[in-house]
This record gives structure tokens, C-alpha cells and sequence, in this order.
């Protein structure tokens, strides 16, 4: 598999056979985003706009005082993991009026990350709802903030009401190697489970 700290080109290689469809969800402000630019190989496609006084009582800043800008679409990005595969990372919108979207953007995806900040764990709620509404394989990825509590696995799986067989994994979504590991598990997770064949 690539290194996390290779560069890529911005053309696929020749040996490529597959590419997959990988969702990057999860709510408001909790580091999309950022992880789809910490993975990417190629320069990602942003649709950030400045908010403004329109999203006012409506999108939480608490905790998010530096927050000036949010994703109005998607985030994209690519990341080639072996000589055969590559991943096509699609980050949705977080906020519910964005979320007709979502539809779009998860038709297709072979499964999900779904980020999570301990500090606004009750805002992922719908997010993991919707995704299994969806029958989407997802993993839930703890983003760790500097100010983010810690919790036991079984506490966080009890707080999110997870079946066993969703992963927990964590990372800093800002950190290219451990956006990288987070990643590989993930689609470790995707090959054990059946979901995704990975060439020898």
C-alpha cells in the first residue's frame, strides 16, 4: 500500500483496476473537511462558503469559535492505497438543511467514515441513523480535539448505540499519518466483512 507520506501524481497509475467510493460523513464542524485534505493525493475540491448571519442560531459554534467557513456541498478528494485500488473520498455537508444532498452523495459509496467529536456526541446521532437507514458499512472515527474527553470503547459504543460489528477507531483528522492508519483499518474492516476484495 502507499506510504502515507508519499506524493501521488494527479493521474491514476496505468496498474490501477478499481476505485471505490468511500464516504466522509458526520455532523457539523467535526473535521471532514480536514480529513479529506489530510488524505488526498491530489488537490481537493472544496465547497467552503464564509458563514454568515443567515446560519445564525442555527449552526452551533460552541466550541468552534475560530470556525468562519462550512462545506455547502461536498469535499473530494483521491488516495491511491495500492497499485490496483484507489479510493474516491466524498465528505457530505453537516448541517440537516444540506442534507437533501446527502442522498446523492451516498449512492454508490462501498461505505462510510463517520466522524465523531466526543465533546457533541448527542450530534451524531442522525448522522449514524441515516446511515444505517441506508445499510451503508460504516466505522465510527473518533476525532480527537485537544479539549476532547476520553471514554471507555463500551462507554462510546453505549452512547451511540452501535451494533458490535461497527468499528471504533480514532484519529486526528489534521495528522496525515493518522488519518492514513485510520483509513487502512477502515478498509481492513471493509475486506474482513466481505465488502470490499483486495487483490493479493
Amino acid at each position: 500500500m502507499a506510504s502515507a507520506n508519499s506524493v501521488e501524481p494527479a493521474y491514476l497509475p496505468a496498474t490501477v483496476q478499481g476505485a471505490v467510493k468511500i464516504l466522509v460523513t458526520g455532523p457539523f464542524g467535526v473535521g471532514k473537511t480536514t480529513l479529506v485534505g489530510s488524505l488526498s493525493e491530489i488537490t481537493p475540491l472544496r465547497t467552503e462558503e464564509t458563514m454568515t448571519a443567515a446560519g445564525a442560531g442555527i449552526d452551533d459554534l460552541t466550541g468552534r469559535p475560530d470556525k468562519t467557513t462550512t462545506t455547502v456541498a461536498l469535499d473530494f478528494g483521491r488516495i491511491t492505497i495500492s497499485p490496483q485500488l484507489a479510493l474516491y473520498l466524498f465528505g457530505t455537508p453537516g448541517q440537516q438543511r444540506f442534507w437533501p444532498l446527502w442522498e446523492d452523495l451516498s449512492r454508490g459509496a462501498l461505505g462510510a467514515i463517520a466522524l465523531v467529536d466526543t465533546r457533541r456526541i448527542e450530534e451524531s446521532f442522525d448522522v449514524l441513523g441515516r446511515l444505517e437507514e441506508q445499510n451503508i458499512p460504516f466505522a465510527v472515527a473518533v476525532n480527537v480535539f485537544p479539549d476532547s474527553p476520553e471514554h471507555p470503547e463500551d462507554e462510546l459504543r453505549t452512547a451511540l448505540d452501535l451494533l458490535p460489528d461497527v468499528p471504533i477507531l480514532r484519529c486526528d483528522a489534521r495528522d496525515r499519518r493518522a488519518s492514513y492508519d485510520l483509513l487502512i483499518d477502515f478498509v481492513a474492516h471493509l475486506h474482513a466483512t466481505s465488502v470490499l476484495e483486495l487483490q493479493p
